[in-house]
């Protein structure tokens, strides 16, 4: 990657995801709206707008995609998030297990059915999530292993031959591509688990859902930023 061009690729993803917030804001204030107007008899225009709610959600995760592709590393503690948001993180982003708490506190009408189809894929989505974290910890493992940790030994002690830095090149290529499989299947869990949901409720109650994720992640983004600009003010405070 040339010099300069990491840095152009985050000032890019960074931007685009401040204006998908936004856009994100409109669509909760459409659902809210949506959930307050409309009926069952408008099935079809419900339906319809929780098709374009679920395609800006899709619009994130191929940005993201493309961003992982760059540099896997960084999406672990991206600078576009606060540490609030980060403390939420499950390999580089939310917990696909977090849409069952959401559903089940926004959505009061479940019949036996759905709560029966909820609980099914509530296992299935643990079990998934328990294979992506057995994965990475072995990939995690995988850091300590020779050549890296014999080439973290001998540096300050003497140089490290082209052969060793070649080997440690080698290693590095292939825990990035490891790293990078494993955000890819942790991100297409998240979009399979909330589509799922959404498929098992009836359209006023996916819009319900719909609001509940959007109402947490701005209200984690937004008491995440005024935590920021307080302990900027503290900093700046202290610094006179």
């Amino acid at each position: 990657m040339p010099p300069g061009s990491y840095e152009t690729n985050i000032s890019s993803f960074s931007s685009f995801f401040q204006g998908w917030l936004q856009r994100q804001e409109q669509f909760l204030n459409e659902i809210i709206i949506a959930q307050n107007t409309l009926n069952e008899s408008q099935e079809g225009v419900i339906r319809d707008l929780i098709f374009r709610v679920l395609a800006h959600y899709q619009e994130y995760y191929e940005e993201k995609s493309r961003m992982t592709h760059r540099n896997v590393f960084y999406m672990f503690s991206p600078a576009w998030f606060t540490p609030l948001e980060k403390s939420f993180f499950w390999i580089a982003g939310f917990k696909p297990g977090l849409a069952f708490s959401l559903v089940m506190n926004s959505v009061n009408d479940l019949n036996e059915n759905q709560v029966e189809r909820i609980n099914r894929l509530r296992v299935e989505t643990r079990v998934e999530e328990k294979n992506l974290m057995d994965e990475l910890a072995k990939i995690q493992e995988s850091v300590a292993a020779p050549p890296l940790m014999r080439l973290a030994q001998q540096f300050g002690i003497e140089l490290p031959s082209d052969r060793e830095i070649r080997e440690v090149d080698e290693n590095i290529e292939t825990l990035r591509s490891a790293m990078e499989i494993v955000v890819t299947d942790a991100d297409r869990l998240r979009t399979r688990t909330a589509e799922n949901v959404v498929g098992i409720l009836n359209p006023l109650q996916g819009l319900r859902f719909l609001i509940a994720v959007a109402q947490l992640q701005l209200r984690i983004r937004m008491i995440g930023m005024q935590r920021e600009a307080e302990r900027h003010q503290m900093d700046t405070s202290d610094g006179w």
